[in-house]
């Protein structure tokens, strides 16, 4: 019998597909063989996002978190689009933790809010340009010719005339030594040959073949695996323990307090997870001990019925009008787990020099922060080496599993990878915000809306993250897209206002963030006052967009693609809404069927959406595709609860997700645009939940007005 080996998670899965039930994931694909090739120079530089090596192989230095929404593709496109390159020539490298790499949209190094391609759009091209010209610099000089007999082609240089070339990794060296050129002009869009195409994702291949390193796939000599008991009551802390018998589980290598509680560590996860199961701990619960979700409901409650921070007031919504069809509606939505595909994880080195942290992280300048605090060096003595992320969705822009490894690995002396389990992950989540929503709106005798009045009760992420961002009680993220909304559709009176309700419960950013309830809450509503008009929901909408282009321009070409106006399939009800996120407009056609027994499924999902110029169509449909079913999988069952101060739900056994059979078809129609860029990762999200509630209305009767959907009875 051989000696006993590790074996690798793509090694199990690829001997038990055969062994086991008969699905077979492990397969060889011919022609995924690296190809030997002789050894090429160091690449070189040409900026803080290109090197160049002397085979022609490219390096572009991707600044922002890939977590499958394509920033490895689309960023490299703009790049590429300017230089005029190979595309097969491209490689990628993700950026380290550094101030070039700032995101403008936060102050800081870090991927969220649908922002990595729109920040990039210009800036990338620009630096693909200005490398392009040096290197046509560098080729004039060798020739010893004027410039403009020159041009740049497949990653060449070409002398226009003679037609002598110089390929760029003969030129790089020159190239560098020149000073970068400012205000090179860019290619008219009619010229573009990489930007608008399928372009095939240069992640994929890694993916497929496992080489593609995920946080929880590193590996470091000489780590440790540790596994953090955290007090069940948000807030709470630790007020004894007994290390005793956890030691005694074989493997483990000790037992450490930090910050966040107490880290059992390790030769290995399961180790380390049965100490955690020995370890006698007793918890201080805190004050959040006796929190419920009653006991939010009721406190939100309380808060609407007084005025909140003013964010749109037009008109004078202080009474209806007179003649007006008056409806009265509250909605509610629970808080969320993001629930990403790969729990949250960190490996930390802490030494007296420095710290190294290799994270599945979305925000590098946060990681640097926070091992530059725990570690006790500069925050240039701190390396952050990005891997890829198992899903991000707002999550791991968080630092708690970042500072769990740092200070675990700084109490060990040794390298110490943090795995949380799924357990973990939704017990100790910073959630999507739960919200109450009271409304009133009216119209009038022609059928027109005119009187809104909305008041929230939410908490607040923006004040932790962003503070600077709430001014005078209000933070204007609550409210994102509700105001937009009732601007777009010209409510002559309205008020709308949020009152910041600290539940105890921590909050975070979510998949498209308020966009999310916001969404659902005001398309639900809008539909409301449609039946009240006795108007055609999508005509409703129609006619009161006339003074917003792009927001009629998605819902037209929704209800076009959907077939609105001409008879549903047996059984089947159809329901639309609209929103604008992230600088983007989406719409949807949601077509429903509900059982005898209340069970709703969904059979088809239309899309509209309106992004600005397009990077990668198949980018931007996979993004509206995986956004619609991350905010049906919430409309449908999302809900996380609290009993005692602590989230009830622990696995996918009770949060659960939508499965493979109940995955509608997803039609993505994109409108062509040359307007502003918007962003793509999470504008799908919103209008989903309406659109689905608004098709049970039209086949039930029954309004939906609180999320989870579940069963309608």
């Amino acid at each position: 019998m051989s000696a006993p080996r590790e074996v690798s998670r793509r090694e199990f899965i690829q001997a038990t597909s055969v062994a086991g039930a008969g699905l077979l994931i492990g397969f060889s694909l011919t022609g995924c063989a690296p190809t030997p090739t002789a050894p090429a120079g160091p690449p070189v530089p040409l900026n803080a996002w290109l090197r160049i090596a002397s085979d022609d192989s490219i390096t572009v230095i991707v600044d922002r978190s890939e977590m499958g929404q394509g920033v490895t593709t689309a960023l490299p496109m703009l790049l590429a689009e300017e230089l005029e390159v190979d595309w097969a020539k491209i490689a990628i490298e993700f950026a380290p933790a550094d101030k070039v790499y700032t995101n403008p949209l936060f102050g800081m190094q870090g991927t969220g809010g649908s922002s990595s391609v729109r920040v990039a759009f210009v800036p990338l091209r620009q630096t693909g340009a200005a490398a392009r010209e040096m290197l046509i610099s560098a080729a004039a000089t060798t020739w010893k010719v004027d410039r403009s007999e020159c041009h740049a082609e497949t990653g060449a240089v070409i002398h226009t005339s003679s037609k002598r070339k110089l390929r760029y990794g003969e030129l790089v060296k020159a190239a560098a030594a020149l000073p970068v050129p400012k205000d090179v002009p860019l290619k008219d869009s009619k010229a573009w040959k990489v930007i608008g195409t399928r372009t095939k994702r240069l992640d994929t291949p890694l993916k497929v073949d496992g080489s593609a390193v995920f946080g929880i796939d590193v590996k470091v000599p000489g780590m440790l695996v540790a596994v953090v008991a955290r007090c069940p009551v948000f807030g709470g802390k630790v007020a004894s323990f007994d290390a005793a018998k956890a030691k005694a589980i074989p493997g483990v290598r000790d037992v450490v307090q930090i910050s966040s509680g107490i880290a059992v560590v390790a030769d290995g996860y399961w180790p380390a997870h049965q100490g955690r199961a020995a370890l006698d701990v007793k918890w201080d619960e805190g004050a959040n001990a006796k929190v419920s979700s009653e006991s939010i409901a009721t406190l939100f409650a309380a808060k609407v019925a007084h005025p909140g921070a003013m964010a749109h007031h037009v008109g004078h919504p202080e009474a209806a009008p007179a003649g007006a069809t008056m409806i009265d509606a509250v909605y509610q939505t629970p808080f969320l787990a993001h629930a990403t595909m790969e729990p949250m994880n960190c490996t930390a080195h802490v030494r007296p020099d420095g710290v190294d942290i290799w994270a599945p992280t979305q925000l590098q300048t946060g990681a640097q922060m926070t091992g530059a605090a725990i570690g006790g060096v500069p925050p240039e003595k701190v390396m952050v080496h990005t891997t890829y992320l198992g899903g991000g969705f707002g999550r791991r822009i968080e630092q708690d599993f970042i500072a769990e490894a740092v200070e675990t690995s700084k109490a060990m002396k040794v390298p110490v990878k943090v795995i949380w389990s799924r357990e973990d992950d939704i017990q100790h989540d910073f959630y999507r915000t739960a919200t109450l929503h009271q409304l009133r709106g009216g119209v009038d005798a022609q059928g027109k809306p005119v009187f809104l009045t909305h008041r929230m009760a939410a908490p607040s992420a923006m004040i932790r993250f962003f503070p600077q961002a709430v001014k005078n009680g209000l933070d204007g993220e609550l409210v994102e897209g509700a105001v937009e909304l009732a601007k777009a559709y010209a409510i002559p009176n309205a008020h709308i206002d949020c009152i910041m309700t600290d539940t105890g419960i921590p909050v975070g950013f979510w998949r498209s963030v308020s966009g999310s309830y916001n969404g659902f809450v005001v398309e639900s509503f809008y539909d409301e006052l449609a039946h009240a008009a006795k108007k055609d929901p999508y005509e409703f909408r129609r006619d009161l967009l006339a003074g917003a282009p792009r927001f009629l321009g998605v819902l037209k070409l929704a209800a076009e693609k959907a077939g609105w106006g001409t008879p549903p399939a047996a059984g089947i009800s159809r329901g639309i809404a609209v929103f604008k996120s992230f600088e983007s407009y989406v719409a949807e056609v949601a077509e429903v069927s509900v059982a005898s027994d209340g069970t709703v499924k969904v059979h088809r999902v239309v899309c509209a959406v309106d992004c600005g110029p397009v990077v990668n169509p198949a980018i931007v449909e996979s993004q509206m595709q995986g956004a619609i079913v991350y905010g049906l999988t919430a409309a449908l069952y999302g809900e996380i609860t609290i009993d005692k101060g602590r989230v009830v739900q622990g696995n996918f056994d009770t949060y659960k997700m939508l499965r493979m059979n109940e995955m509608p078809v997803v039609e993505v129609h994109i409108v062509p645009s040359t307007e502003a860029q918007g962003g793509v990762g999470e504008p799908g999200t919103p209008p989903i939940a309406a659109a689905v509630c608004n098709a049970i209305f039209a086949a039930t009767g029954r309004r939906i007005r609180r999320l989870p959907i579940g069963k309608v009875v």
